[in-house]
């Protein structure tokens, strides 16, 4: 799974997510700023934007993030910032917030998420909050789903996906072509997202859903559930 994380770090910027995390971020600066959080775990840091972001406007939050991808996590420390490669279960520590953005949990399925809330219980102070977003089913299957190229000059991602509603799995494979002088280096990876509702996610945890905010990034349809839960 690294491997294929690492090559998903490689082509991230030729995605447009660069253009869909601002408008997301903005749902979890509006909930920092409610709550009184010392301390920060962003799990799934990625390359660390969401962080970066909050060393700027909340530096008095002492903050960290992990990742599984040993190539993000070089990236997040490249811009000064606190992050480690390693498994949230191996953590030893407690915050008082635990977030996981740009639908990171989808990326487990009902065992793995399972264990990962259990977690996150350990690791959550009495009275903290763990606060992610997760895809729709919408998302899924209309706005994913297809076949597309992204060029990027030097560089360029065929992507192929499709949503099996009888497995609730979304599958995304994604070529990259590199250039290296005369030709281009290829490398593929497959990732696979899981789709769970909020009620599902309720039943695996001892942790009390407190907020429930759908989230309409490209239209009025809702590609996203913000979801606060509080321990």
């Amino acid at each position: 799974m690294s491997n294929a994380l690492d090559l998903y770090a490689k082509v991230e910027d030729l995605l447009g997510v660069a253009e869909v995390t601002p408008i997301l971020n903005e749902y979890y600066f509006n909930s920092l700023d409610e709550l009184n959080v010392k301390k920060l775990l962003d799990v799934g840091c990625g390359s660390g934007g969401f962080l970066e972001e909050l060393s700027i406007g909340y530096p008095q939050i002492e903050t960290k993030g992990i990742d599984l991808s040993p190539l993000m996590v070089e990236m997040t420390q490249a811009k000064g910032l606190n992050a480690e490669c390693i498994d949230l279960c191996k953590l030893d520590e407690k915050f008082d917030m635990i977030t996981a953005i740009f639908d990171m949990v989808n990326y487990l399925d009902k065992n793995e998420l399972k264990r990962f809330l259990g977690c996150i219980e350990e690791r959550l102070e009495e009275g903290g909050y763990f606060i992610f977003d997760i895809n729709t089913l919408y998302a899924f299957k209309v706005v994913a789903s297809g076949s597309f190229i992204k060029d990027g000059g030097e560089r360029f991602v065929t992507i192929d996906s499709d949503y099996i509603e009888e497995e609730s799995k979304y599958y995304m494979d994604f070529t990259l072509f590199q250039q290296k002088g005369d030709t281009f280096e290829k490398s593929q990876a497959s990732i696979i997202q899981h789709y769970h509702t909020a009620t599902e996610i309720e039943n695996l945890t001892t942790l009390k859903l407190v907020k429930k905010q759908p989230i309409a990034i490209y239209g009025h349809e809702i590609e996203k559930l913000y979801l606060i839960f509080q321990k």
